[in-house]
């Protein structure tokens, strides 16, 4: 692709025209909301719905000795996670403190960064800070679980990934390939990526690096995808969009099924179960062939449309499977805040839709969840209105990101001149590095018809 010359015109503007008053209130909200959380961690204020870091010091902290010993738990049948989570369970020990402690300063460190990226993005020519805002409040509206879950960390790490992938997307690729082989779910950030040499890159880091480090893991330690063997049996998660029919039977008195810990979470198991497990799979295969036909069919693509597939994809997944926990709520955040970095996405109701989703969340989990398990009216009906909150935003996701990229070439006029093109200046002329050029290459056209941009090789 050639791009034209670009300029730090941009990048001096942003830096001499910087939103002071934006940039002091994302920080005071940040440390607000962020004190908030640790007071309740720590038990300074009482949160409701009990005790939620037992997931750390009890269930992680065990598969950390567990770990220690050159083993996975792959006995432990609540060990449900690729070879790459290891790393995560283990890097708490290199802190000098509690391993509950440890944890919690890491996924603080990782909160702090996200929201330090999107800052940087945001303050970008072309870009916009809506996305670190998003982060900075959506995050703390899952209450103080999402700091005892280490998903806030594969977050932080994916959302890295996808903000390298236009300027560096070797870099992205890298970062993507290390958390989809944490927990599989940071490659879809691929998806929306066009075709052409900078996305073969990016394909081939994350494949490589995802390959590379699964292979050593499993090199070196005994037992690395044991997890697969126990993905078969699995039921229907309480919270699943899947759970929802079983629970109104069973509110009408028509489902005999049981409620009961499986596979290290609880689980809806009895008749249908299967059924509707094949449906939620069918489900996922569906969405996934229509994003691949989204794929080859798109017309016109700007900085946005790779973002916004991967929060269309990352929707599908999420609302086609059959476990939906609370903490899967910051994946979307972490995406939906990239795709708000850019001002043209097509994705901004579906983000107000996953923020919408939030304060739900945390109501259903935990202050409601042993209503839940028992599948009472009140816990049912904010179950069910979160669920098809998420059901809305990836039926919108994906209606938006179609007709974003549906734009029709504007007609030519009959007669066109066309003046002598101006000499572009030799390659080592250029003030800023290639890639920040495609960036601003593709941002600069995200208002223009696909027809009006200037033909390119790409």
């Amino acid at each position: 692709m050639e791009l034209a010359p670009a300029t730090e015109s941009g990048s001096s503007r942003g830096r001499l025209g910087r939103p002071l008053g934006a940039l002091a209130a994302l920080g005071a909200t940040w440390v607000a909301t962020r004190t908030l959380l640790v007071l309740l961690m720590t038990g300074v204020l009482k949160a409701p719905g009990g005790d939620v870091t037992a997931d750390v010091w009890m269930i992680y902290h065990a598969w950390y000795g567990v770990l220690q010993t050159g083993t996975f738990p792959f006995d432990d049948v609540t060990w449900q996670y690729p070879p790459g989570a290891a790393l995560v369970i283990l890097l708490p020990g290199l802190l000098p403190w509690s391993y509950l402690t440890s944890f919690w300063v890491i996924c603080g460190i990782a909160d702090a960064a996200a929201a330090a990226l999107l800052i940087r993005t945001g303050l970008r020519r072309g870009r916009t800070l809506t996305g670190a805002w998003l982060w900075v409040v959506a995050v703390p509206l899952l209450g103080p679980m999402i700091y005892n879950r280490f998903d806030l960390l594969v977050t932080a790490l994916t959302l890295a990934g996808l903000l390298a992938l236009i300027r560096r997307p070797a870099v992205g690729g890298l970062l993507l390939g290390l958390g989809g082989v944490v927990k599989i779910w940071p490659l879809l950030g691929l998806i929306g990526t066009p075709s052409g040499r900078r996305t073969r890159r990016a394909w081939t880091l994350a494949a490589a690096t995802a390959v590379s480090v699964g292979f050593l893991l499993a090199a070196g330690m005994n037992g690395a995808f044991g997890f697969l063997a126990f993905q078969g049996a699995r039921g229907i998660e309480v919270e699943s969009v899947g759970a929802l029919p079983l629970h109104i039977a069973r509110m009408a008195g028509g489902w005999n099924g049981r409620v009961t810990m499986n596979y290290g979470s609880p689980e809806m198991l009895g008749p249908w179960v299967g059924v509707i497990s094949k449906v939620m799979m069918a489900g996922t295969v569906l969405g996934f062939l229509w994003l691949l036909l989204w794929r080859f069919t798109a017309r016109r693509r700007n900085a946005a449309t790779m973002y916004d597939a991967a929060l269309c994809a990352l929707l599908i997944f999420v609302v086609t499977s059959r476990v939906i926990s609370p903490q899967y709520l910051v994946w979307l955040i972490g995406v939906a805040a990239v795709c708000l970095t850019v001002r043209g996405t097509s994705q901004r109701p579906v983000a107000l839709l996953i923020l919408l989703a939030c304060p739900l969340t945390l109501l259903e989990f935990p202050t409601l969840f042993t209503q839940v398990l028992n599948s009472e009216p009140l816990a049912i009906t904010v179950l069910g209105l979160r669920n098809l909150l998420l059901l809305t935003a990836a039926v919108l996701s994906g209606i938006r990101l179609w007709r974003s990229t549906r734009a029709a070439a504007a007609p030519l006029p009959p007669t066109v001149v066309l003046s002598e093109p101006p000499a572009l200046p030799p390659a080592s002329a250029y003030p800023v590095r290639p890639g920040i050029a495609y960036e601003q290459d593709l941002l600069d056209g995200i208002d223009q018809p696909a027809g009006a941009r200037p033909a390119n090789g790409h």
